[in-house]
């Protein structure tokens, strides 16, 4: 069983004015509250760019309830510090209100401002980030080269930043189009060989212009790990866990595909960034490229081919019937920009999103862990073929 791992970016937010507040030095020197730490879990906290963002991150997990029930914990510990000063943290992938946004102060940080200046200090922005174990470099690789096809569904089914500096963008994942200004963000070529994708790091670092390739989906430079980077950091912990569910689907599938000696799929990045494109820009409630034949098609079809790809893999996992689930969840009730454009649609207060959005990143515990006690789910019979 591959372990996997999720890093979560949230804001931190003002609680009644919904303005994102640039706390995270001081919440990381907070001494935790012992009672807020889920007692199987340890979440750890990092700064991002910007003082308004903490990340929470997960250790590595080989099943799904252990990996959500750490999410969980890591949302509700972030927050226990925040309301220490005041404050609550936020999974939205961006402000709904406008904001000046302060840098974090380290030499890696000054360096990424100083270079990309303007698209540096605007990146106010939260992803969910998914790593998966793997072999080798070369199995990496190949995984890699063969998830290409399949990953901008899972910008719309985490799309979750439909406001940007005050105002409705029109996207439902404004994010993927903030992120997109970095030099190297995006869809990757065919690599073909460890040795290639290294080759072409380099070639990046040597332009003086490139610090840290930040594709879609790359090797980790610090874990035996492929990280998978499209996501927005869902509103509803439920659809991070299911993220990470299909991103290790994908993983296994594709490392299969390799061994058995499947050749990838060799349509162009170009054509992968208009998928992109259109999962950005209409979520689940428009027409997506789909994975195979690379021409629009409903979403649910798309989604439907994305499980059906990945079946396999998530039956052995024991997470079949929680994808499922979850993914009918979201065809029928939409995704965190279709709440956040509810909550606004209320009162007209972008202040309102905000106060949702608090309320939705911690729910309850005991509303999100299917498996219970036991993990019964792992011993009922999956889904039927074409279930979605």
């Amino acid at each position: 069983m591959r372990t996997f791992g999720v890093e979560e970016e949230f804001l931190i937010v003002d609680p009644v004015s919904g303005s994102p507040l640039p706390l995270a030095a001081g919440l990381m020197r907070l001494p935790p509250d012992g009672q807020a730490v889920h007692p199987s879990a340890h979440p750890v906290l990092a700064v991002e760019l910007h003082q308004e963002q903490l990340e929470v991150i997960t250790h590595p997990h080989s099943s799904l309830a252990g990996l959500a029930a750490e999410i969980l914990a890591g949302r509700a510990f972030a927050d226990s510090l925040a309301r220490k000063v005041g404050a609550r943290i936020a999974a939205l992938a961006t402000s709904p209100l406008a904001v000046a946004a302060h840098p974090t102060r380290n030499e890696r940080y000054d360096a990424l401002l100083e270079k990309y200046a303007l698209t540096a200090r605007e990146q106010l922005t939260c992803g969910t980030h998914v790593h998966v174990s793997v072999g080798s470099d070369e199995e990496g690789v190949a995984v890699l080269d063969r998830i290409r096809s399949w990953l901008a569904p899972l910008i719309a089914l985490s799309s979750n930043s439909p406001f940007w500096n005050g105002t409705d963008s029109g996207y439902d994942s404004f994010r993927t189009q903030a992120w997109n200004r970095w030099s190297t963000a995006g869809p990757t070529e065919v690599f073909g060989s460890a040795r290639a994708y290294h080759t072409l790091v380099a070639d990046l670092s040597n332009t003086g212009v490139v610090i840290n390739p930040d594709f879609d989906a790359r090797l980790s430079t610090r874990h035996p790990t492929v990280e998978i980077r499209v996501a927005d950091v869902c509103l509803d912990a439920r659809d991070t866990v299911l993220i990470a569910a299909l991103v290790r689907a994908l993983v296994e599938t594709a490392a299969r595909e390799w061994a058995a000696g499947q050749a990838p799929d060799m349509v162009p990045a170009t054509i992968l960034r208009q998928g992109a494109w259109r999962a950005s820009r209409w979520g689940m409630h428009g027409e997506l490229l789909h994975p195979t034949t690379h021409k629009p098609d409903t979403a649910r079809h798309v989604i439907s081919a994305l499980y059906d790809h990945v079946r396999d893999a998530l039956d052995e996992a024991g997470d079949a019937a929680y994808v499922e689930e979850s993914l009918q969840r979201i065809l029928s009730n939409g995704t965190g920009a279709s709440r956040q454009r509810q909550a606004y649609e209320r009162n007209g207060r972008l202040a309102d999103i905000v106060t949702h959005a608090i309320s939705l990143t911690h729910q309850e515990l005991a509303e999100y862990l299917p498996w219970g006690n036991n993990s019964s789910r792992r011993t009922q019979k999956p889904p039927a073929q074409g279930a979605i």
